[in-house]
């Protein structure tokens, strides 16, 4: 059975404005990727946080039935979120340690429900350090976001 990984990412041009997120999903098997698929999306007026969080989601969307795969990204905020803080937040009602709304709440309970159908292991790798496969989908968040962007 092959081993599904997806490397995510999100990008952002000013935080909030135009930005992208990009999906670099594999399937591995003894070491060879046996299929690959790229996927990408943007929003005209967005935050960074928003698209790293609809790149995980995107990547679990995009899967036609239940799976076990990892979930690569770059983002603490993303990896944090739903391994550790949604937790709290579910209990108290989508409300934050200081008793505020959670920010983005819609997108966190949208990555909660897919997540479900799926049995995911979160990884956290650090940005921007050459790691070919999340530089790729840095890439692709970057083109993601491109349609958006406003000619100077």
């Amino acid at each position: 059975m092959a081993e599904l990984i997806a490397y995510t990412d999100g990008a952002c041009s000013g935080n909030p404005g135009p930005g992208g997120w990009g999906v670099l999903l594999r399937a591995m098997e003894g070491g060879e990727i046996v299929k690959q698929r790229e996927l990408k999306g943007g929003e005209a007026q967005t935050t960074n946080n928003r698209m790293e969080l609809l790149a995980a989601i995107n990547a679990l969307e995009s899967l036609t039935r239940a799976s076990e795969l990892t979930i690569v990204t770059d983002s603490n905020y993303v990896k944090n979120g739903i391994t550790g803080w949604i937790f709290g937040w579910k209990k108290n009602g989508w409300k934050n340690a200081a008793k505020k709304p959670v920010k983005n709440a819609e997108l966190w309970q949208r990555l909660d429900a897919v997540q479900a159908r799926h049995k995911v292991t979160w990884k956290w790798v650090k940005g921007h350090a050459g790691h070919p496969e999340n530089e790729r989908a840095d890439e692709l968040a970057r083109e993601g976001m491109k349609p958006f962007k406003t000619k100077a």
